[in-house]
């Protein structure tokens, strides 16, 4: 008995999962760039909410603090004013000598039109909330026009009084040596994570880059570094290693041994035919034994692949030109054509055996046939047309397989084996590569061999 989910609760699921998936699609993919974006982001919510929690509760503590000072400050002179009317002078003189203020009393009159107010407004709201609950009197405040400056004007009974004070009087202006403190700390915490970071992400790159260039067949120089997990994994790419060149090593004198033996078995063959009066019957067996081996040399070459040879440089216009010869000494024309960086990397004589099975599949079925091939800086591309018959587009997957056959199809060898594409595809694998058929311009079949470099 199968359960489902009621439509209902499937719907927010399918919702999550989709969010899920935008989401992965807008993180970043490198290893370097998860492992920076899992250290920083961390660090910079913590400071945003170190920076909410120290302005509301210090700034606007301390501001508060500071303008309730100030306020009790000038509700002092407006007491000292109404009680002493004729001491003003004395009394202004005593505002700036012992609270640091410069006040002064203006004609009584209209208050200047009330200004916008600021962004930031920590000061202005600090002040305007104190002044009307200490004061009760009509007020104007400028706390913008001047920057270290704030400017109260108080409507009194009998005049204005304009006080000018220090804006440190009613605000913690040392405030930004905490902000440029946390912005400092998090750059250096940044670059110092980033350091670390970069040494602990370029062993596992260069543990990639290792398994890389092995999976194309090359002796990559690596030696494990890093975490102690880092260096697990790459101890354990180095036994693997071992272990696949040991079973290559084991599979190649085997191979080697047992075509020794059945080409010994097979001269012995030939020598007994050689010896034998010339007539039909031997003739025959004669083609059955070449047959033989040839078809021996066939399921050898499919078994051993590309074992036992170590990728070189090579030059490609060379290497191009030699399977042209090669062609021309069967009495065969192949074209050639090539573009970019001649130096590769690969296993010459596997290669050379990739191209050639290529190369001689679409001779023995067409009239012309041309290769071109491109590098550029991550592929070498060589495309192999011809104008013959091609090959189904529902059959283009099954003619790798080993020993498949399609009537009149191409994919066979001249004695009919069917081993030519496998091991083709093979050897392309081998250099960590592939091979694609599709239609040729040429009105036949192309094989498309991408190699990585």
């Amino acid at each position: 008995m199968s359960l489902s989910l009621s439509p209902s609760l499937e719907r927010p699921r399918i919702w999550w999962r989709g969010f899920w998936r935008g989401v992965t699609k807008l993180l970043p993919q490198g290893l370097y760039a998860r492992a920076a974006l899992i250290v920083i982001l961390p660090m910079i919510i913590l400071q945003c909410v170190l920076t909410y929690v120290f302005m509301e509760r210090h700034w606007q503590l301390v501001t508060n603090r500071l303008s309730t000072a100030l306020t009790q400050d000038i509700a002092a002179l407006i007491d000292l004013h109404q009680t002493f009317p004729g001491d003003d002078e004395k009394l202004m003189r005593i505002a700036q000598d012992r609270l640091n203020i410069d006040a002064e009393l203006l004609p009584k009159g209209p208050l200047p039109p009330t200004l916008p107010k600021p962004f930031f407004s920590i000061v202005d709201a600090a002040l305007s909330n104190e002044i009307r609950k200490q004061i009760s009197r009509p007020f104007w405040l400028d706390t913008v026009g001047r920057s270290n400056l704030i400017e109260i004007r108080i409507l009194l009974d009998d005049a204005i009084l304009r006080v000018v004070a220090f804006r440190s009087a009613a605000y913690a202006s040392n405030s930004y040596i905490f902000l440029l403190w946390m912005v400092g700390t998090s750059f250096v915490l940044i670059v110092v994570a980033g350091f670390f970071l970069r040494n602990q992400i370029k062993p596992i790159l260069s543990l990639a880059g290792a398994a890389e260039e092995f999976g194309k067949g090359r002796d990559p120089e690596f030696r494990p570094r890093g975490a102690r997990e880092v260096r697990r994994a790459g101890f354990a790419f180095i036994e693997m290693k071992r272990r696949i060149e040991r079973a290559i090593e084991q599979r190649t004198t085997m191979l080697n041994g047992v075509s020794h033996d059945l080409r010994t078995v097979l001269t012995r063959f030939k020598l007994s035919l050689a010896l034998m009066p010339d007539s039909e019957e031997t003739q025959e067996l004669q083609k059955d034994v070449a047959e033989m081996q040839r078809m021996l040399e066939a399921y050898l070459a499919f078994a051993r692949g590309a074992a036992g040879e170590r990728a070189v440089k090579i030059d490609m216009i060379e290497f191009l030109e030699e399977l042209r010869f090669d062609a021309e000494r069967e009495g065969r024309d192949v074209a050639i054509a090539y573009s970019g960086e001649p130096i590769v990397t690969l296993r010459p004589d596997a290669f050379k055996r990739c191209l050639s099975n290529l190369i001689g599949n679409a001779q023995n079925y067409a009239k012309h046939v041309a290769v071109e091939a491109v590098r550029d800086r991550r592929f070498l591309i060589i495309h192999v047309d011809d104008d013959g018959p091609g090959i189904p587009p529902a059959a283009r997957e099954d003619v790798f397989r080993p020993f498949f056959r399609i009537d009149e199809a191409r994919n066979q060898d001249v004695a009919g084996t069917g081993l030519g594409l496998a091991i083709a595809l093979d050897i392309a694998r081998s250099h960590g590569g592939d091979i694609q058929l599709s239609d040729s311009p040429m009105g036949g079949l192309r094989a498309t061999v991408r190699v990585p470099l």
